[in-house]
């Protein structure tokens, strides 16, 4: 059985392996690593009620965090309601094939819509085939191609 729930600051130590194992898929481990300010940072954001930014995580029975979903709310210049961002996905590796990453994904579409939100979107990397799978199944692709630059 698997439950979704809010992060708690009490979540933080296991939370973290989640955290790394996510930020290590994309390439940020090692030298490559998150400067530790910014994961202080972000852990932070989520407890501060003044700050956009949400926390989920899924359980098993006894509680052992199993994955974790980031997202947050943002203005849009086409809806007057914010816009959710599902900015973060990950469920640890041997735990992946229960459900846990579309329990979490709903886990965000039933918040943002308790929160009058009516759009939820994310990106991921092209060659994710298998996340891309699962959001094929709970969500349709656009077509939309992301374009960046760290200023």
């Amino acid at each position: 059985m698997i439950h979704i729930r809010t992060l708690q600051p009490a979540d933080r130590a296991a939370w973290q392996p989640l955290w790394d194992g996510y930020n290590a898929f994309y390439g940020r481990a090692g030298e490559t690593a998150l400067p530790a300010a910014v994961t202080e940072a972000t852990w932070a954001r989520f407890f501060d009620a003044y700050e956009p930014m949400h926390a989920l995580v899924a359980t098993d029975e006894a509680g052992a965090l199993l994955g974790l979903v980031h997202y947050l709310y943002h203005r849009s210049t086409t809806r007057i309601e914010p816009t959710c961002y599902l900015q973060d996905l990950f469920t640890a590796l041997e735990a992946r094939g229960r459900g846990i990453g579309r329990a979490l994904i709903e886990g965000v579409y039933a918040a943002a819509r308790a929160d009058g939100v009516k759009r939820v979107y994310w990106q991921t990397h092209t060659t994710n085939t298998a996340a891309r799978a699962l959001y094929d199944q709970v969500a349709e692709h656009r077509g939309f191609i992301i374009y960046g630059n760290d200023a």
